[in-house]
């Protein structure tokens, strides 16, 4: 999405994951700089941090600032939140299992799944492959840079008018294809919310179920984690939980609107899913210690590509990051309207870290990130 409108910096995508140097964190300090950029950020603006952290002495779990501007109810480390991209890695997730199971693979075309879909301005689905849209290197225009779904979707006016208007994948499309490519499908990378939403039709096509009907069999079901789920068209979010906020203008300033509610269809495959730390931590574990995808696609999960815009290296649907001192972190991040979140995990899956801002304006993630694993 533009950078320009402040909600859209964030929404259903993968916010930059850059740092600053900084020496390794002490061997058994805890988690006091953890603490303090939490409390840094509320500092900065943001309304409140719910956060959990698992590492050999366990889980640590805490949380900053309000959960409620209005009742000023403090935050929960087992709030749900919406956490937006972070949808992707479970997405990626099911295709890679369908490919292990030999129902599709990763180099088939999408034309092969949905014929004609991807057409138009110079898209084509016959030279782009299910591997490409995953790694966002297909070149599909982005649908969330569209000028006119910023303005129905984003901004305050547009906001109010259509947070319970109902998606389709197909309108979704429909909106990217009335643009160029950004570039020849393998050429190079951009991000691109399009992708996904394209990777949850081919689900459907080759399941005959829902993208979120397979996300819940296939990953939440066996992983029991009870605070996640893929609401579809449903406007709310399940407690316990906070309130949501954002200025959705242009820029960070002005009045601050509740936006809890609204119909996730308008992030869809790219950025629906609700969750809370702890299940997000269950899942980087389990997934980086290949207790959820075989070695094969686990391996071709972690193949990844050059990607400025995140800080780091994009695999499919999974962002690697080389920290300030060293230690590189696998995971994702996201953002959707009053909802910052990141979710990382060590290789091994032993250190883990997931927290979530309910403010879409300020506050860096990647110094909380940073304080945690290296101290700083």
């Amino acid at each position: 999405m533009a950078a320009t409108i402040a909600v859209a910096a964030g929404a259903f995508t993968a916010p930059a994951m850059t740092a600053a140097a900084a020496a390794p964190a002490e061997r058994g300090a805890g988690h006091q700089a953890t603490r303090a950029a939490m409390n840094a950020a509320v500092g900065d603006g943001v309304p409140g941090v719910a956060l959990q952290a698992k590492d050999r002495h366990g889980v640590w779990k805490a949380a900053a600032g309000v959960g409620n501007l209005k009742t000023k109810q403090p935050r929960s480390a087992q709030d749900n939140f919406r956490a937006g991209s972070i949808t992707k890695t479970f997405v990626a997730t099911v295709l890679l299992q369908l490919e292990a199971e030999g129902r599709l693979s990763l180099d088939d075309t999408v034309d092969k799944w949905l014929p004609g879909v991807v057409r138009g301005n110079g898209h084509d689905g016959r030279r782009i492959t299910l591997r490409q849209l995953l790694n966002h290197t297909s070149g599909i225009f982005n649908y969330t840079s569209d000028p006119d779904f910023q303005r129905e979707v984003f901004l305050a006016e547009g906001f109010f008018k259509n947070r319970y208007r109902t998606w389709t994948p197909n309108e979704i499309v429909k909106v990217a294809m009335g643009h160029k490519p950004e570039f020849a499908p393998g050429a190079d990378w951009r991000y691109s919310n399009t992708n996904y939403t394209i990777a949850g039709m081919v689900i459907k096509q080759a399941t005959g179920n829902s993208y979120g009907d397979e996300v819940r069999r296939r990953v939440i079901k066996p992983l029991g984690l009870h605070g996640t789920y893929m609401p579809g068209t449903d406007p709310t979010v399940p407690r316990p939980g906070s309130r949501a906020y954002s200025t959705l203008a242009v820029d960070a300033g002005g009045k601050v609107y509740d936006v809890t509610e609204l119909n996730p269809s308008m992030a869809n495959s790219a950025g629906e899913i609700i969750s809370n730390p702890g299940d997000l931590n269950h899942f980087y574990s389990a997934l980086l210690r290949g207790k959820v995808l075989p070695a094969k696609q686990l391996a071709e999960m972690k193949t990844t590509v050059a990607a400025g815009a995140v800080g780091g290296r994009y695999g499919l649907g999974l962002i690697e990051n080389e920290l300030s001192c060293g230690v590189t972190v696998w995971g994702h991040s996201g953002g959707i309207h009053g909802s910052s979140s990141v979710a990382v995990t060590t290789a091994d899956g032993r250190h883990s870290l997931a927290f979530n801002f309910n403010g879409d304006w300020s506050g860096d993630p990647m110094k909380v990130v940073e304080a945690e694993y290296c101290g700083t």
